[in-house]
């Protein structure tokens, strides 16, 4: 009986688990962002990566921080403008090889939210190296009314919060693109509509968002390196994976210290056991 009422209970939780997941896909399909006629096509791109990949990659990957700095710099002359980093605070850019002044002097040509001291009426001062990055807008709804009612994301985890994220952002960057022949011959409808832009990486095909970054030379890199369009989305593609995970690297290190010492304790280990049990003889069975 008991064993019945466990089965009961488990088929039970099966089913609601079940319910649910299909109730959040027709949701998500009833919403637009991915139409049944074009699903087969929403992730024909495989989202790519600048040629060589990026250094932080693989099990060795380090930290290249002179392009961790350009990538700041995209984001703050290109992408500010629409996306915030409500996680990241401007004292942490002393982790991307900036010394501390360096970093209160990046803060102060920043303005975040304040108060007049004189009047006490609301107004924007220079940022303190102790305060996070702000938002371009000052609520949802005035992002909404300046981006085709389409509110931009915050980009602190975006890296992380996407598959394949580092990857996923340049060729989104790079891959804006005009619909192909075969997509609008099969599926008129697929075709961007008003204030919508056609991109191949992205889940429904078409974003609000109009192309970031258009021309080479649309950033001055301070280090004096070409500033091509590639360049400049794979750039802004590490610094977002910084963003996201600021200990990756360290991450790694520790991991593989982890692994050196487990190894090290098993090879001890079984010394030990050899130590214990070299005296004492196994016993032969009677047959």
């Amino acid at each position: 009986m008991i064993r019945l009422v466990g089965i009961l209970i488990g088929l039970g939780f099966t089913f609601v688990v079940l319910l649910a997941f299909i109730t959040g896909a027709s949701t998500v399909i009833g919403q637009g962002y991915l139409t049944e006629e074009t699903a087969e096509y929403a992730f024909h791109e495989e989202a790519h990566g600048p040629d060589g990949g990026f250094q932080f990659e693989g099990p060795f990957g380090t930290w290249d921080y002179t392009q961790l700095q350009r990538g700041y710099q995209v984001y703050k002359e290109v992408c500010s403008a629409c996306h915030s980093l409500d996680y990241v605070a401007f004292r942490d850019l002393t982790d991307l090889g900036y010394s501390e002044a360096q970093a209160k002097a990046e803060a102060a040509t920043w303005q975040v939210p304040g108060i007049n001291p004189d009047t006490g009426e609301a107004t924007s001062v220079p940022a303190a190296w102790t305060d996070y990055f702000p938002s371009p807008y000052p609520n949802d709804v005035a992002a909404a009314a300046a981006n085709n009612n389409a509110i931009p994301p915050d980009l602190s985890l975006m890296a992380k919060a996407r598959h394949d994220g580092s990857n996923y952002i340049y060729a989104l960057l790079t891959g804006y693109q005009e619909p192909s022949a075969e997509l609008l011959e099969r599926f008129p409808d697929s075709a961007p509509g008003t204030g919508l832009y056609h991109n191949p990486y992205f889940a429904n095909l078409n974003l609000a968002m109009a192309p970031p970054i258009t021309a080479d030379g649309q950033v001055t890199y301070a280090d004096g390196t070409e500033a091509t369009v590639e360049q400049m989305s794979a750039d802004v593609a590490a610094f977002l994976t910084w963003t996201a995970e600021p200990t990756l690297v360290k991450r790694k290190a520790v991991g593989w210290a982890v692994l050196g010492f487990l190894f090290f304790a098993t090879i001890l280990a079984w010394f030990a056991k050899k130590q214990v049990w070299a005296d004492v003889k196994p016993k032969r069975r009677k047959d």
